[in-house]
């Protein structure tokens, strides 16, 4: 049974956190890049909101009838992405581009993408298999699944944001 209460409040939850390490930066420190090969605070913001705009896309693009558990991938989407050990690469087309991000506009942004997310939360059969977009080494993933996957991406990232103030305050 899919509990969309349980789901909101963690989608809540994940977005608050994004919110709130966006708003540990001055507006200054915000575009500085604390060390080598690192982004931006706004560049990690910029990452997350063009993912999760897509995945907002995804689903509500085509989808299927899903032929395995809904929540199939769900732990392994955590495991993946909250293993902060673990140093990926950003697909190319979610790469943030090299420039300066305004900190307010960045929440505005998130702000309506959780809006529109929370949107389908409530309103879509998150059972479906969202099949327009493949996530990379996984497969089409389930409504569910997308919508963990934007959970669990948005708290690495309000983690690495935290990471990144902790080294500009330590600078």
């Amino acid at each position: 049974m899919i509990n969309k209460d349980e789901i909101a409040a963690d989608f809540n939850q994940a977005f608050a956190e994004l919110d709130k390490a966006i708003k540990l930066f001055t507006d200054k420190d915000f575009n500085v890049i604390p060390f080598a090969d690192s982004w931006t605070a706004g560049q990690v913001a910029e990452h997350i909101l063009l993912s999760n705009d897509g995945f907002g896309e995804v689903l509500n693009d085509k989808v299927e009838d899903a032929t395995r558990a809904v929540d199939h991938l769900k732990i392994q989407l955590k495991e993946i992405l909250l293993n902060f050990e673990n140093k990926m690469k950003s697909p190319e087309f979610i790469l943030p581009a090299l420039k300066d991000y305004d900190k307010q506009v960045q929440l505005t942004k998130s702000s309506k993408i959780k809006n529109a997310m929370l949107k389908s939360i409530n309103d879509l059969d998150l059972s479906k298999m969202c099949v327009s977009f493949p996530l990379p080494g996984l497969g089409f993933l389930t409504r569910l699944e997308a919508i963990y996957f934007v959970i669990y991406h948005t708290e690495r990232h309000a983690h690495q944001l935290n990471e990144i103030y902790r080294f500009i305050r330590k600078s």
